[in-house]
Protein backbone atom coordinates (compact mmCIF):
# COMPACT_ATOMS: atom_id res chain seq x y z
CA UNK A 1 0.00 0.00 0.00
CA UNK A 2 1.82 3.29 -1.05
CA UNK A 3 1.50 6.16 1.48
CA UNK A 4 -1.34 8.17 -0.29
CA UNK A 5 -3.64 4.93 0.18
CA UNK A 6 -2.89 4.91 3.87
CA UNK A 7 -6.19 5.67 6.05
CA UNK A 8 -5.79 9.44 7.38
CA UNK A 9 -6.39 10.44 10.90
CA UNK A 10 -8.88 13.06 11.38
CA UNK A 11 -7.36 16.58 12.05
CA UNK A 12 -8.61 19.76 14.00
CA UNK A 13 -7.62 23.05 12.93
CA UNK A 14 -8.15 24.99 16.05
CA UNK A 15 -8.79 28.45 16.10
CA UNK A 16 -8.19 30.84 18.81
CA UNK A 17 -9.43 34.54 17.74
CA UNK A 18 -9.54 37.80 20.27
CA UNK A 19 -12.03 39.94 19.34
CA UNK A 20 -12.57 43.79 19.33
CA UNK A 21 -15.48 44.04 22.30
CA UNK A 22 -17.08 46.40 19.88
CA UNK A 23 -17.04 44.52 16.75
CA UNK A 24 -18.59 41.23 18.45
CA UNK A 25 -22.04 41.57 16.34
CA UNK A 26 -20.00 42.16 13.16
CA UNK A 27 -17.58 39.35 14.30
CA UNK A 28 -20.25 36.58 14.66
CA UNK A 29 -21.70 37.52 11.01
CA UNK A 30 -18.23 36.96 9.71
CA UNK A 31 -17.70 33.85 11.65
CA UNK A 32 -21.35 32.14 9.73
CA UNK A 33 -20.01 33.26 6.54
CA UNK A 34 -16.87 31.26 6.80
CA UNK A 35 -18.63 28.18 8.42
CA UNK A 36 -20.58 28.25 5.57
CA UNK A 37 -17.62 28.30 3.10
CA UNK A 38 -15.56 25.89 5.38
CA UNK A 39 -18.41 23.28 4.88
CA UNK A 40 -18.32 23.18 1.65
CA UNK A 41 -14.68 21.80 1.36
CA UNK A 42 -13.73 18.23 0.67
CA UNK A 43 -13.20 16.49 4.21
CA UNK A 44 -15.05 18.95 6.14
CA UNK A 45 -16.81 17.04 9.49
CA UNK A 46 -18.03 19.90 11.68
CA UNK A 47 -17.36 22.89 13.36
CA UNK A 48 -17.53 23.47 17.25
CA UNK A 49 -17.50 26.92 18.60
CA UNK A 50 -16.92 28.21 22.42
CA UNK A 51 -18.39 31.52 22.69
CA UNK A 52 -16.59 33.98 25.24
CA UNK A 53 -17.80 33.96 28.85
CA UNK A 54 -19.19 36.97 30.12
CA UNK A 55 -16.15 39.92 30.37
CA UNK A 56 -14.04 37.94 27.60
CA UNK A 57 -13.89 38.16 24.11
CA UNK A 58 -11.88 35.13 22.90
CA UNK A 59 -13.16 32.67 20.66
CA UNK A 60 -12.43 29.07 20.85
CA UNK A 61 -13.24 27.33 16.97
CA UNK A 62 -12.51 23.87 16.15
CA UNK A 63 -13.02 22.90 12.25
CA UNK A 64 -12.61 18.86 11.89
CA UNK A 65 -11.47 17.18 8.59
CA UNK A 66 -11.04 13.68 7.96
CA UNK A 67 -7.75 14.13 7.19
CA UNK A 68 -4.50 16.40 8.10
CA UNK A 69 -4.16 17.06 4.17
CA UNK A 70 -8.16 17.98 3.79
CA UNK A 71 -6.98 20.60 6.85
CA UNK A 72 -4.17 22.15 5.43
CA UNK A 73 -6.62 22.40 2.14
CA UNK A 74 -8.40 24.62 3.77
CA UNK A 75 -6.21 27.07 5.93
CA UNK A 76 -4.61 27.20 2.70
CA UNK A 77 -7.13 28.02 0.30
CA UNK A 78 -7.79 31.38 -0.96
CA UNK A 79 -11.62 31.52 0.14
CA UNK A 80 -10.28 31.48 3.83
CA UNK A 81 -7.45 33.56 3.26
CA UNK A 82 -9.99 36.26 1.57
CA UNK A 83 -12.27 35.80 4.88
CA UNK A 84 -9.17 36.21 7.31
CA UNK A 85 -8.50 39.48 5.48
CA UNK A 86 -11.67 40.54 6.39
CA UNK A 87 -11.99 39.46 9.86
CA UNK A 88 -8.49 40.83 10.96
CA UNK A 89 -9.74 44.59 11.47
CA UNK A 90 -12.12 43.16 14.33
CA UNK A 91 -9.81 41.18 16.23
CA UNK A 92 -7.61 42.41 19.01
CA UNK A 93 -5.15 40.32 18.59
CA UNK A 94 -3.64 37.89 15.11
CA UNK A 95 -5.47 34.79 14.91
CA UNK A 96 -3.86 31.56 16.55
CA UNK A 97 -4.23 28.75 14.90
CA UNK A 98 -2.59 25.07 15.06
CA UNK A 99 -3.57 21.48 13.95
CA UNK A 100 -4.12 18.48 16.21
CA UNK A 101 -5.59 15.26 15.72
CA UNK A 102 -6.63 12.78 18.09
CA UNK A 103 -8.24 13.71 21.03
CA UNK A 104 -4.85 16.09 21.84
CA UNK A 105 -7.63 19.21 22.05
CA UNK A 106 -10.03 17.68 24.26
CA UNK A 107 -8.88 19.52 27.68
CA UNK A 108 -7.16 22.39 26.00
CA UNK A 109 -7.98 25.77 28.29
CA UNK A 110 -11.14 28.18 27.14
CA UNK A 111 -11.31 31.38 27.44
CA UNK A 112 -7.17 32.59 28.22
CA UNK A 113 -4.14 31.30 29.65
CA UNK A 114 -5.88 28.93 32.37
CA UNK A 115 -4.18 25.94 33.39
CA UNK A 116 -5.45 22.05 31.99
CA UNK A 117 -7.93 20.97 34.18
CA UNK A 118 -6.56 18.55 37.39
CA UNK A 119 -6.03 15.54 36.13
CA UNK A 120 -8.51 13.77 38.24
CA UNK A 121 -10.77 15.57 36.52
CA UNK A 122 -9.78 14.12 32.81
CA UNK A 123 -9.72 10.81 34.43
CA UNK A 124 -13.20 11.05 36.08
CA UNK A 125 -15.06 11.96 32.32
CA UNK A 126 -12.84 9.73 30.75
CA UNK A 127 -13.65 6.52 32.77
CA UNK A 128 -17.30 7.57 32.87
CA UNK A 129 -17.90 7.71 28.84
CA UNK A 130 -16.18 4.97 28.44
CA UNK A 131 -17.46 2.43 31.63
CA UNK A 132 -21.07 4.06 29.97
CA UNK A 133 -20.01 2.37 26.08
CA UNK A 134 -18.43 -0.72 27.57
CA UNK A 135 -21.92 -1.37 29.24
CA UNK A 136 -24.05 -0.49 26.07
CA UNK A 137 -21.66 -0.97 22.92
CA UNK A 138 -21.06 -5.39 23.72
CA UNK A 139 -24.49 -6.44 24.02
CA UNK A 140 -25.73 -4.65 21.32
CA UNK A 141 -23.06 -6.39 18.96
CA UNK A 142 -23.67 -9.29 20.15
CA UNK A 143 -26.30 -9.40 17.44
CA UNK A 144 -23.59 -8.82 14.85
CA UNK A 145 -21.43 -11.49 16.59
CA UNK A 146 -24.16 -14.10 16.67
CA UNK A 147 -25.46 -13.32 13.12
CA UNK A 148 -21.70 -14.01 12.09
CA UNK A 149 -19.78 -16.39 14.03
CA UNK A 150 -16.69 -15.38 12.31
CA UNK A 151 -16.70 -11.65 14.07
CA UNK A 152 -17.42 -13.13 17.60
CA UNK A 153 -13.86 -15.06 17.37
CA UNK A 154 -11.40 -14.47 20.87
CA UNK A 155 -9.72 -11.28 19.01
CA UNK A 156 -11.87 -9.91 16.69
CA UNK A 157 -15.07 -9.36 18.65
CA UNK A 158 -12.35 -7.44 21.19
CA UNK A 159 -10.92 -5.65 18.16
CA UNK A 160 -13.84 -4.84 16.78
CA UNK A 161 -15.46 -3.73 20.36
CA UNK A 162 -12.56 -1.41 20.94
CA UNK A 163 -12.63 -0.14 17.97
CA UNK A 164 -16.48 1.05 18.04
CA UNK A 165 -15.83 2.57 21.79
CA UNK A 166 -12.50 4.46 20.94
CA UNK A 167 -14.32 5.57 17.84
CA UNK A 168 -17.50 7.03 19.79
CA UNK A 169 -15.21 8.40 22.47
CA UNK A 170 -12.91 10.34 20.38
CA UNK A 171 -15.33 11.74 17.17
CA UNK A 172 -18.67 11.33 19.65
CA UNK A 173 -18.93 11.93 22.56
CA UNK A 174 -15.99 13.87 24.11
CA UNK A 175 -15.87 16.82 21.78
CA UNK A 176 -19.72 17.53 22.94
CA UNK A 177 -19.87 16.38 26.20
CA UNK A 178 -16.43 18.60 27.35
CA UNK A 179 -17.61 21.98 26.33
CA UNK A 180 -21.02 20.98 28.14
CA UNK A 181 -18.46 20.44 31.19
CA UNK A 182 -16.60 23.17 30.68
CA UNK A 183 -17.54 25.23 33.85
CA UNK A 184 -16.83 22.78 36.33
CA UNK A 185 -14.07 21.06 34.28
CA UNK A 186 -11.70 24.19 34.16
CA UNK A 187 -12.73 25.48 37.55
CA UNK A 188 -9.39 25.28 39.23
Amino acid sequence: MSSSQQPQAGASILIHHQVDPKQQASYESWLATIIEVAAGFPGHQGVTILKPSQGQQRYEIAVRFASQQAAERWLDSNERQQLIGKVAPLLQLPENVQIASGIDHWFQPINGPAPHPVRWKQWLITTLVICLLTMLIPPLLQLLFTAIPLLGLWGIRHLLTAGIIVGLVVYLVMPRLVPLLAGWLFKP
